[in-house]
């Protein structure tokens, strides 16, 4: 059994091993793989054997990855043990979703809290969203808020993104301030957040924070809406519907509701409904043909 479980784990390493090189060097053949996945387990398996906590943590991923939990506890918990913040953080999550061990949210929050005590980003936020959700401990706003600043000073866009929305509501024990929400939003915004990207385009279209700006929101709203991001698309219709940063165009108007209310957005329907009342057949198909392209090109350079 113990040969079967490394022999998984070197296979899960090759898998691995083939992800990282196979874009950089298509020329390097199966068997030189094989090598280097094995060399590197034997190196980690030597380290973790030998204390390294790094080793041990990678170990434990590995068995986690080819749901071997029980065995990933054991790696994760030597690691923690030796206070390694990403394995902390790993016992953590098995314990809040209850693989390889019973579930306890308790025995969660005490694994992130010592990782985020070493100021660990991840379990900074981690540990905020046990407060927000109330789990394991009671919910606690100012908590939530203390451990999401943390995270997010260090470059973590959900807590970024959670943050900008938290100021811009005055929702969470925070005062309603949208130039702090839009410090928040841009930052996420900035690191790919596409919903970050949408609420910053939304405070330049209503100038909440900033200079009510329509082209700084195209430019937001287009990055968002070309990343499949449903009420962005929507914007982009009300843009065009109304003429703002771009030449009034009923016929985009429609195609953007159009993809708007076909990628599930609430009320998309209705816009697109009540502008068709004002558009003639030839350009409503049009704007149907429209949409099929923008589709057909995943939304790039509509």
């Amino acid at each position: 059994m113990k040969n079967l479980f490394i022999m998984q784990i070197m296979l899960s390493v090759l898998l691995v091993s083939c992800a990282e090189n196979g874009k950089e060097n298509n020329k390097v053949n199966a068997t030189d793989q094989a090598n280097s996945g094995s060399e590197r387990l034997e190196e980690w398996m030597r380290a973790a054997k030998e204390g390294d906590p790094g080793a041990q943590w990678h170990l434990g991923r590995l068995s986690t990855e080819i749901k071997e939990d029980k065995n990933a506890m054991g790696w994760y918990r030597l690691a923690a043990n030796q206070g390694y913040p990403p394995a902390q953080l790993s016992l953590g999550l098995m314990y809040e979703v209850g693989k390889g061990v019973p579930q306890d949210d308790k025995e969660a929050i005490a694994w992130y809290r010592l990782a985020a005590d070493q100021g660990y980003p991840p379990a900074q936020w981690s540990l905020g969203l046990m407060y927000k959700e109330g789990k394991g401990v009671p919910q606690d706003d100012k908590e939530l808020v203390k451990w999401f600043r943390l995270a997010a000073d260090q470059g973590v866009s959900r807590a970024q993104l959670d943050l900008g929305r938290w100021y811009a509501s005055g929702r969470r024990g925070v005062m309603q301030d949208y130039k702090e929400a839009i410090k928040w939003f841009r930052l996420a915004a900035d690191q790919g957040e596409i919903k970050g990207q949408t609420l910053l385009g939304y405070m330049y279209r209503q100038g909440n924070g900033v200079t009510q700006n329509f082209k700084e929101a195209l430019r937001w709203f287009t990055r968002a809406a070309e990343q499949g991001e449903s009420t962005a698309q929507f914007e982009l219709g009300v843009l065009y519907e109304l003429g703002l940063a771009v030449l009034q165009d009923n016929q985009y108007a429609h195609m953007w509701y159009n993809i708007a209310a076909s990628n599930g957005l609430e009320g998309a329907h209705k816009s697109r409904a009540k502008l068709a009342e004002r558009m003639t057949p030839s350009q409503i198909a049009e704007a149907q043909k429209l949409a099929r392209e923008c589709v057909a090109k995943e939304y790039k350079g509509c």
